[in-house]
């Protein structure tokens, strides 16, 4: 196995060095935006684990690199979570240990071609593992997928049509794995080569195959985004304003309404006069209006996040209740033994209640709505779900006013172009404080975005569109893909193991020495 140079035999210093190397592709995301950028962002962390002396070395390799990916990723969260972001990025970027070993295992040393091949399917195949274990909600959901890195991409948009952003991911790791090689291992530069062909061709098959969102008739939807309001009595003050604000719009025609998360915060039963506001605001404008509910709800325990759907008699009775609660920040996974966060940053005093079910809303004259709340917008099956039920336009209602000057807001936003692209169907992402923006069913953005500094409405005209993508149908086949990969790898990695000890010769052991003479002449 190739020896790591005398600056890099200090573990803690090539520790440092992977943490280094594992941060590099936020830069890839929004705020910075490089979409260019994440397909050479992993080269010098599979660099780093590839010359580790050993496999123990691999795997801090693949872990600290983890940590310091997932700590890139969520740095917004330090002023809230204070201490707890690095415990919650330790032990998600243990993550990362199989990847590392992998790494090492296929292009560890001068490894052949066909080790070379592997490596192009396995390392991308062990990156999805990653992902998909870190997409379940009690781990912090799947925020930061490397492939969402592409949601500006129109190519990539197109792929994600096909394969999801699980797709994109794969590709994109499977392009820093070869070049990787080709800076490292030139003597297996064909494969190298041939990955990156292969990456191409879909992309391009994609572009050429992948059936388009069929798109007919445009539905007016009004996006309220009132901006911070803080201090006390901030409820009722944020309400006038988005009251205010949705009057602008009596003349514009519209088909919807849509304020962001946490708009109302009061129950409307308990607040008829809410209601009744409401009401009036959807005759003024002719156009149900889609609230968020943030507050305890009249007759049943707890505080619920709801969107509800009001129109010009009152609240219609379609309501959603949010399913997929932030971790820390609407609940606190195990708050027995973790309930110590909520004493070092702002983790939530009281546990949000869930919703048992998505909802299909219908808004009338054949506009049929599928909402979601704040994060929800990143886990790419529920919008899939919300497609296949009969939703012609997805809504996320979002709040990031806790991290404003951050780069969580535009990150967030950018989620919203590749749930359109998935689906075939546009998608409005309103927020309280923005970043607010609409996509349509590409994943193209439509008309201005409302940046965290805006106080304003705006009205969008929004292509409805119609049929089924590869990806809403199929669903998330390319991560079975990867895990068949990943099976079939370690079956023939273990089968040549087996073979190679059944065919190593057996070394005769040494000779018994007799008390009466030596082993080659016994007896004497």
């Amino acid at each position: 196995m190739h020896k790591p140079d005398h600056w890099l035999a200090s573990r803690w210093r090539r520790s440092v060095l992977a943490v280094l190397a594992g941060a590099l592709p936020v830069l890839a995301f929004p705020g910075p935006a490089l979409w260019w950028w994440a397909f050479v962002a992993l080269v010098p962390w599979i660099l780093l684990a590839r010359t580790a002396p050993d496999g123990r070395r691999a795997a801090y390799d693949g872990w600290c690199g983890g940590f310091g990916f997932v700590l890139a990723m969520h740095h917004w969260l330090l002023p809230n979570l204070h201490v707890f972001t690095f415990v919650i990025a330790a032990l998600l970027g243990a993550l990362w240990i199989p990847w590392g070993l992998l790494v090492r295992r296929t292009l560890g040393g001068a490894p052949s071609r066909g080790r070379v091949g592997a490596a192009l399917l396995v390392l991308p195949s062990a990156w999805l593992l990653a992902e998909l274990v870190r997409s379940w909600q009690g781990l912090g959901g799947p925020w930061g997928m490397l492939g969402a890195s592409q949601w500006q991409v129109a190519p990539a948009l197109r792929l994600a049509s096909v394969g999801g952003v699980w797709l994109l991911s794969f590709l994109v790791v499977g392009v820093n794995v070869a070049v990787a090689v080709l800076v490292a291992v030139r003597r297996a530069r064909v494969p190298a080569l041939a990955g990156l062909v292969a990456t191409a061709a879909a992309a391009s098959a994609a572009w050429v195959w992948a059936p388009r969102p069929d798109t007919g008739e445009r539905v007016a939807v009004g996006v309220v985004q009132p901006g911070v309001v803080a201090g006390a009595g901030s409820a009722d003050r944020r309400f006038d304003r988005e009251e205010e604000l949705t009057r602008g719009l009596a003349d514009e025609g519209l088909d919807l309404v849509v304020w962001g998360e946490s708009s109302v915060g009061h129950d409307l039963d308990d607040r008829p006069d809410l209601a009744r506001r409401l009401a009036a605001l959807s005759r003024e404008t002719g156009a149900d209006v889609l609230v968020n509910v943030d507050a305890r709800r009249s007759g049943k325990p707890g505080i619920y996040k709801s969107s509800v759907l009001v129109g010009p008699e009152g609240p219609t009775g379609d309501r959603y209740d949010k399913m997929r609660l932030v971790p820390f920040g609407e609940y606190v996974p195990f708050r027995s033994l973790l309930g110590w966060a909520t004493s070092v940053g702002k983790a939530a005093g009281e546990d949000r209640m869930r919703g048992t079910g998505q909802v299909v809303m219908d808004v009338g004259d054949g506009l049929r709505i599928g909402p979601m709340v704040c994060f929800e917008s990143a886990f790419p099956d529920m919008s899939r779900r919300l497609a296949a039920d009969g939703a012609g336009v997805l809504l996320a209602q979002s709040s990031t006013s806790t991290f404003q000057h951050t780069w969580a807001p535009a990150q967030h936003a950018s989620l919203a172009a590749l749930r359109a692209a998935e689906t075939g169907r546009p998608m409005v992402h309103a927020t309280l404080t923005g970043v607010s923006a609409v996509y349509d069913a590409n994943g193209t953005r439509i008309g201005p975005r409302l940046g965290t500094g805006a106080s304003a409405s705006q009205v969008y005209e929004v292509p409805v569109a119609h049929g089924t993508t590869p990806y809403v149908r199929y669903g998330d086949w390319t991560v079975y893909a990867a895990l068949l990969t990943l099976a079939a790898w370690g079956a023939a990695e273990s089968v040549r193991t087996v073979r190679l000890r059944r065919g190593r010769p057996v070394r005769p052991g040494p000779r018994a020495r007799t008390a009466h003479g030596s082993p080659a002449r016994p007896g004497r």
